[in-house]
């Protein structure tokens, strides 16, 4: 994948226009908006390294900010030739430090590979948030238990890191990370948009016309009751303050939001006639 490519801009972009290509396309490809989860990880990868000039640079020289693969890229240097020595002077140059022979060894090998897992969570920890013990596999054939705890109010697609719990093929080194997806299931009718939530309620039509007192159960599955003001019409949008879900980072609950569709019942011909008669006299 080419970074400027997923952000849409030229090579020559500046500091500024990347950051707004970079806000224009995060927003398009958010998975909260139904966007591709592995486009949105790819387009912010992408910023990360255009961003931090000395990425940057080696990007535009290289065509990657992987030490190892802009070693290929420039030729194959080798660790004991003249050129590695050369090459050696280049990483320092990109921040990278130490003699070639034994620094980029251990840029490279500081640690083992991570793993990525995905689980499934369903809609109602949303709001209490839930602790699971997880089973995975290691490249290695070992099995790994971890007690997992999943905050209130995370997101479909975000990741939990668990540092030193992935693979540890390689000895002597640190093992790599464990990397959890969460993945929201059920609400299928419920849209989000962070801590609000949206969903459509169907009453009749008299109901509208004449205002009413409903009782209704919330994605969370308690029961409340709401006011129909009457005269009210189709698509209106009625707010319940507080009976969103938990911001992630605050806990403040947001609002439920609930879009009226007015359902037209299906009458016999003596009931049609009494309405007439109802109009006729307005």
């Amino acid at each position: 994948m080419d970074y400027y490519d997923l952000l849409g801009v030229k090579r020559s972009a500046s500091a500024d226009e990347l950051k707004t290509a970079y806000k224009k396309q995060a927003m398009k490809n958010h998975p909260d908006k139904g966007g591709d989860p592995e486009k949105f990880k790819q387009i912010n990868e992408a910023y990360q390294a255009l961003s931090d000039p000395q990425q940057k640079q080696m990007y535009d020289q290289f065509g990657t900010t992987d030490p190892q693969q802009a070693q290929m890229n420039s030729g194959g240097f080798h660790f004991t030739s003249g050129a590695g020595a050369d090459f050696d002077d280049i990483l320092r140059h990109f921040g990278f430090g130490h003699q070639f022979g034994h620094g980029f060894a251990n840029q490279r090998s500081r640690r083992n590979k991570d793993i990525r897992i995905s689980i499934n969570l369903d809609f109602k920890y949303l709001y209490t948030g839930k602790t699971d013990s997880i089973t995975y596999r290691l490249p290695s054939g070992k099995t790994e238990i971890i007690d997992v705890r999943i905050p209130p109010g995370i997101r479909d697609g975000d990741n939990i890191k668990f540092q030193g719990y992935g693979d540890d093929s390689i000895p002597n080194i640190p093992r790599g990370n464990l990397i959890i997806q969460v993945r929201i299931t059920g609400a299928p009718n419920v849209q989000r948009d962070r801590s609000h939530l949206f969903m459509k309620l169907d009453i009749n039509v008299f109901d509208c016309i004449c205002g009413s007192t409903k009782k209704i159960k919330t994605p969370e599955g308690k029961e409340i009751s709401i006011t129909i003001p009457k005269g009210t019409q189709p698509n209106t949008v009625l707010s319940i303050s507080e009976h969103g879900l938990p911001d992630f980072n605050t806990r403040k609950r947001g609002n439920l939001h609930l879009e009226i569709n007015c359902k037209i019942p299906n009458l016999d011909d003596e009931a049609i006639n009494n309405i007439k008669k109802l109009i006729d006299k307005f």
